[in-house]
């Protein structure tokens, strides 16, 4: 494992967000937002954040996630592998972050956790007094998704994200430890469904890991990068690196930003990989080799290469996928999918 890389003294106004990304690691932003409302109610204590919080929430429902004790504050799978082995249930915000305060201080408590709830639908102004300067220019018409996470010491397993991230640390510490997209051999991924929170998890327990029955996780802990993060501290990170996270305080509050730099039109790659297992996993290898040669054509290669010798009314498909275009294909597609 190594640190990741943090940079301090940096003025929110003048941060490229386009830029960190581009360089394709996670990178920290030391103290970044470190003046924040919510920030600053937490150094005093975690009753005013809840204060703070709770001043915004419209009364809206959310869904609290209770995992017992013994869970270690891991949201995972029951000891079969029949379940999960927590509970969620839609519960009043006021309610579930007493609970949590109560617990703050216990060592034995349950595993508590408010996880990804929109901050527009649930806390109106909220944003307007704590919000990341986003800017305009890597977003253009896809504005991100922002959401709000708050719990006790919670272990969400490791799992990727179709998203980019801005992670930030409003309360409490947060320690992410993150994987580049080619490990994913060697975090043994669960099953497709069900899923402790909507993705893929590792099957490794990282703070843990038992290497007699996983013994490649000792690969991708070689290739891991650490970062831990306190109030008013950002993490940006890149789609698809693999992370847990683990939540270190009695009282955590993250707040984060998903966006794509994809065009709207474009479905969800997870689509594509579920009819590649329908269609092309099981058939013989010579086929499969072959197919990969198709796809590296089609798809992973250069995207003006397979029209480059055709005339512009003969592209279809293979020009850019928009509009028209984009709904054309997705009804070739279904009618395909219901022959």
């Amino acid at each position: 494992m190594r640190a990741a890389e943090i940079r301090e003294g940096i003025d929110p106004g003048a941060v490229s967000f386009e830029a960190l990304l581009a360089e394709d690691r996670p990178i920290i932003l030391k103290g970044l937002l470190a003046d924040r409302p919510l920030v600053q109610a937490a150094s005093r204590s975690p009753a005013e954040a809840v204060d703070h919080i709770l001043a915004h929430w419209n009364g809206r429902p959310v869904v609290g996630y209770t995992a017992p004790p013994e869970s270690g504050g891991r949201f995972f799978y029951d000891e079969g592998m029949t379940g999960l082995a927590f509970a969620a249930e839609r519960v009043p915000l006021d309610g579930f972050l007493r609970r949590i305060l109560d617990h703050s201080d216990d060592p034995a408590a349950p595993a508590l956790y408010i996880g990804s709830t929109d901050l527009d639908l649930h806390l109106p102004g909220f944003r307007a007094q704590n919000d990341v300067p986003l800017g305009e220019a890597m977003f253009g018409a896809y504005p991100p998704t922002a959401s709000i996470w708050i719990g006790n010491r919670t272990t969400a397993a490791a799992h990727w994200d179709v998203s980019n991230n801005i992670a930030v640390c409003m309360a409490g510490r947060r320690r992410f430890t993150l994987f580049p997209p080619d490990q994913i051999a060697n975090l043994y991924p669960g099953p497709l469904e069900p899923t402790p929170g909507g993705q893929v998890v590792s099957m490794v327990d990282l703070r843990a890991p038992d290497l007699d029955r996983y013994p490649d996780a000792a690969n991708a802990l070689d290739a891991a990068i650490v970062a831990e993060i306190g109030p008013g501290d950002v993490l940006i990170y890149p789609a698809l690196w693999w992370h847990q996270v683990e939540a270190l305080d009695g009282f955590n509050v993250l707040v984060n930003y998903w966006w794509n730099c994809a065009p709207a039109d474009l479905d969800q790659p997870m689509t594509t990989l579920l009819h590649a297992l329908l269609s092309l996993r099981d058939r013989p290898e010579q086929e499969k080799k072959a197919w990969r040669a198709m796809f590296d054509y089609y798809v992973f290669g250069e995207g003006e290469r397979p029209r480059a010798h055709l005339p512009d009314h003969a592209w279809g498909a293979l020009g850019p996928v928009a509009g028209i275009e984009a709904r054309r294909l997705r009804a070739q597609l279904i009618q395909r999918l219901n022959r």
